[in-house]
């Protein structure tokens, strides 16, 4: 179960390294992360969407969180899913998001 936290943890870290090209903030404050799943032989799963299925990044911000958790050591198969399934709002993003991008 540590281990597991601490996979998980350092999954976290890698997706806050990853940033929606128009947006100065990361994927996971502006909300667009819904899951993070970790299985067994250390497997991630990752559900997340984008803030437009128009989003300009619809490819390379999935590929670029995949390659970050990738990089991980001991990481088995990474699957990303995107989904519009609820669809984003502004509500999604965290408070810290909302006061960098001045919504607060």
């Amino acid at each position: 179960m540590a281990e597991e936290k601490d996979l998980k943890e350092k999954v976290l870290a890698a997706i806050k390294m990853v940033y929606d090209p128009e947006i100065p903030v990361d994927v996971y404050e502006l909300g667009l992360i819904y899951e993070i799943n970790i299985f067994p032989v250390n497997n991630v799963y990752v559900l997340m969407t984008l803030t437009s299925p128009a989003c300009p990044s619809a490819e390379a911000i999935p590929d670029e969180i995949k390659q970050k958790i990738e990089e991980i050591e001991g990481v088995g198969k990474v699957d990303v899913e995107v989904t519009f399934d609820p669809p984003y709002e502004t509500d999604m993003m965290s408070e810290t998001a909302k006061l960098e991008l001045g919504f607060m």
